[in-house]
């Protein structure tokens, strides 16, 4: 049996599929996208009549390999990932992440797991290893089996509120002002913020708390902490949502990590933990009744926080399989941070002196400074992230570097107390992470632990599509070249 036969014939599926129509039926679903997330952590997907659901649901559509890639063609002329003589994928509906879409009523979507074509020569049916989704359900039921621990996250996704031109540019304005935690400029985005908030709890997001950060427009949202797999869903689910608001407001829905220097950019920090046990929960957040979609509100409560102190080794570092993880994290960091700054842009981030960008390989207690965190008891956060990431590699990224952690046993060492770029002055020695997206994608090339998270096809799609993006940079001639040479000589 194909993985593509055992993922349609899964126990209790054909039940989902059958309360699926029911809620298709009853809330008026029309239409449906049939969604699945690229290598940048674009939505890609198809949509289709909801009358075909059940055909859909077993049979899958088809879709050409390269929108894995989002069918990008690199600086030879080339389509990243794979030719126009390559086969067409299958994406097959989880009925569990089926969501009614709340600024049209009519409309569903639906994330999709995807298959090598069953006419393959090769491995047909089989998982396709280029699907960063799939990849990381496969990594997190691994992670369980092998050590009986799970992984929760929470995202900080940062984002900017830009005013746009006649012409759709952006006209380098906020839709407030740089005012960090400012409650009136928090109060000035209010019309922005309370419309993300009624979509995201429609569609599963319990928004936790917000802010106005540093930046123009600057805005911050946080939903519940989960395993992994959700939280990346709902990160994308949250783009997806600004996106649709930006439409409504003819705004800017700025994900982009530097749009401006001078001025705090787009992170994403990533709260991250170890837990056994715990227990599934629907939390209507407001919605009494549920819409007929349970599990989309489900979220994993409970169990043993694997990163607690243990009060036999020490009353305030984390317990040992913390400090194993954050050992793994920090060996780990430059290559991981390919994944969490996957852009040309995103070291603009780590070059803007003055905002305090992690740009080494330390930890510490609420250290800003560092770029791992002890935020709170039982939760560290990985700072050298930011908001154009695709979760999904991320997640089995920091999987695989946790796995390192423990199966090595490793000693992150003790933390750094002070301000670290004081401590390097002193003498120091921490290593620094990437400084451009070049130097970041040969330090992934080098670190086995980390390319292991990108599996076969993921890894050279991944790799064709970062290093062209580097080399397309280094082409480029831009208004700085011209500023700084067009009078170089008499």
């Amino acid at each position: 049996m194909t993985d593509l036969e055992k993922f349609v014939n899964q126990p209790g599926r054909d039940k989902l599929v059958k309360e699926v129509r029911k809620k298709i039926n009853n809330l008026g679903i029309t239409y449906i996208y049939y969604q699945f997330i690229s290598v940048t952590g674009r939505i890609v997907g198809k949509g289709v009549p909801a009358d075909h659901w059940e055909t859909l649901a077993e049979k899958g559509f088809q879709l050409v390999y390269g929108s894995t890639a989002n069918l990008f063609i690199d600086r030879h002329g080339d389509y990243i990932g794979y030719g126009p003589e390559a086969s067409e994928l299958v994406g097959i509906a989880e009925p569990e992440t089926f969501v009614q879409i709340p600024w049209d009523k009519r409309l569903a979507r639906v994330f999709c797991t995807c298959f090598r074509n069953r006419e393959e020569e090769e491995n047909p049916g089989g998982h396709l290893t280029s699907d960063c989704r799939g990849n990381l359900k496969i990594f997190q039921d691994e992670f369980k089996e092998k050590h009986g621990m799970h992984l929760r996250a929470g995202t900080e996704p940062e984002m900017m509120w830009l005013t746009k031109k006649d012409n759709g540019e952006p006209t380098g304005d906020g839709f407030s002002r740089p005012y960090c935690y400012h409650i009136d400029q928090f109060e000035s985005l209010r019309p922005v913020y309370m419309k993300v908030i009624e979509y995201a709890r429609a569609m599963g997001l319990d928004i936790i708390q917000g802010d106005h950060e540093d930046a123009p427009g600057q805005l911050e949202l946080n939903f519940m902490y989960d395993e992994v797999l959700r939280n990346a869903d709902r990160l994308t689910t949250y783009r997806q949502i600004c996106a649709q608001v930006a439409r409504e407001h003819n705004l800017i829905a700025c994900f982009m990590s530097k749009p401006f220097m001078g001025v705090s950019a787009n992170g994403c920090h990533t709260n991250v933990s170890l837990w056994k046990n715990g227990e599934l929960k629907s939390t209507p957040i407001g919605n009494d009744p549920l819409p007929g979609m349970d599990q989309v509100f489900t979220h994993i409560s409970g169990g043993d926080n694997m990163f607690m102190p243990d009060p036999k080794f020490d009353p305030v570092k984390p317990g040992p399989v913390g400090l194993n993880c954050i050992a793994g994290l920090l060996l780990h960091l430059p290559a991981l941070t390919c994944l969490g700054s996957p852009t040309v842009n995103s070291y603009r981030r780590l070059w803007d002196t003055g905002f305090w960008a992690p740009v080494y390989a330390d930890w510490g207690y609420q250290n800003r400074t560092c770029s791992v965190r002890v935020s709170a008891p039982g939760r560290v956060e990985y700072r050298s992230v930011d908001s154009t990431h695709n979760p999904y590699l991320l997640g089995a990224g920091i999987l695989n570097a946790f796995g390192d952690g423990m199966d090595r046993n490793l000693d992150p060492g003790e933390p750094e107390k002070g301000n670290i770029y004081e401590a390097m002055k002193a003498g120091k020695e921490v290593q620094k992470l990437p400084q451009t997206l070049g130097d970041a994608i040969t330090t992934l090339e080098n670190d086995e632990v980390i390319k292991a998270s990108l599996p076969d096809e993921m890894l050279r799609v991944f790799m064709h599509y970062k290093k062209d993006e580097w080399e397309k940079f280094l082409a480029t001639v831009t208004e700085w070249d011209l500023k700084t040479y067009l009078d170089v000589l008499p």
